[in-house]
């Protein structure tokens, strides 16, 4: 879980190496945990926020961050991933590799990955899907196990906002996922262990 320290835009320097460190050690399983949630690719996850903080890093004496820190680090998080789910779809359109293992697998067995693999991008798709203050709040929620009240702190917002979010999230999401609420329902609790 990430530490409960916020930083603001005047508490910190980012040409200050020990700051950025440390902002880096605060930050970064988070950022990951959150990364790995639309991708589900751990190596890539950790590639996609180092490259965040390395371009932090590099702008460091022109940037002006108007958002907090956090919601900043998580919006360009964010758009790395969409921008690899992007890459990835088109490198897909090209790969038979996928195709020839399932035929060497028995049909039951791989009948069966097939379903868990698709529920799983069904739900990173309906994730995706969500407005993103929803999304925010709900992978705070469920991924970083924040209370409604740490994430009204965090988010600036105010816990009823946080609760009204949360529950557009979940309707959206049964919604999207209507044919496999069941399981859906099963696995929200865990949403997180599925993912990682």
């Amino acid at each position: 879980m990430e530490a409960a320290i916020e930083f603001n835009n005047h508490d910190f320097k980012l040409n200050d190496i020990n700051s950025f460190e440390h902002v880096y050690t605060t930050y970064f399983t988070g950022l990951h945990r959150y990364v790995n949630s639309m991708i589900n690719d751990e190596m890539e996850s950790e590639e996609i926020v180092q490259n965040v903080f390395i371009k932090l890093w590099e702008r460091k004496d022109t940037l002006d961050i108007q958002l907090s820190l956090k919601a900043y680090l998580y919006k360009s998080v964010y758009n790395e991933s969409l921008n690899w789910l992007k890459h990835q779809k088109v490198k897909q359109a090209y790969e038979s590799h996928s195709l020839y293992v399932m035929k060497q697998k028995s049909a039951p067995e791989a009948h069966e990955e097939l379903a868990s693999k698709t529920l799983q991008q069904k739900i990173r798709e309906a994730l995706l899907d969500l407005p993103e203050q929803c999304r925010t709040i709900f992978q705070l929620s469920r991924f970083e196990e924040l209370k409604y009240r740490e994430i009204a702190h965090q988010l600036n917002l105010s816990e009823k906002t946080v609760e009204n979010q949360m529950g557009k999230a979940l309707r959206i999401l049964r919604l999207k996922l209507g044919d496999y609420l069941p399981t859906f329902i099963l696995l929200i609790s865990q949403l997180q262990f599925m993912l990682s």
